[in-house]
């Protein structure tokens, strides 16, 4: 394996620990201030580490013990293709995706490829469908 694809499946053990401990001095230095990620949160791409975290915050509004578990990457020189289980609890004070809080407990797959920069920074985040998991496991119609 070369040297840039290790940089960043280092990285992305880092990211793992960013995500769960929704830590902004980590995801700045793991996260480019140039990324822009396109989400269906907000209709302006959000930028940076700062970006990125704040959807972590609002999924915990919902789900807050919400955690993701790094279950398998390849990754080359500017890809890390990531499988996740992503799971959590409905106990929140925020409704998910217009269903209130009910205490249901869902664990779903997700797959996410993350783009690096040349200096080993994420640049961007491109997601799977696993949304879908998580709205069945709240008991979403």
């Amino acid at each position: 394996m070369n040297r840039r694809a290790q940089r960043n499946r280092e990285a992305m053990k880092l990211f793992e620990k960013c995500i769960n401990t929704n830590d902004l001095e980590l995801g700045k230095k793991l996260i480019s201030e140039k990324a822009a990620f396109k989400t269906p949160v907000s209709p302006e791409p959000l930028m940076g580490a700062e970006g990125y975290l704040s959807v972590v915050t609002l999924m915990r509004k919902s789900f807050p013990d919400v955690q993701w578990k790094l279950e398998d990457m390849v990754a080359d020189e500017h890809t890390v293709a990531v499988e996740w289980t992503c799971s959590g609890t409905f106990t929140g004070s925020q409704p998910f995706t217009g269903v209130q809080p009910n205490g249901r407990k869902f664990s779903t797959t997700v797959m996410n490829f993350y783009k690096f920069d040349d200096e080993g920074m994420i640049i961007d985040d491109i997601a799977g469908i696993g949304i879908a998991g998580i709205l069945q496991g709240i008991g979403a119609k």
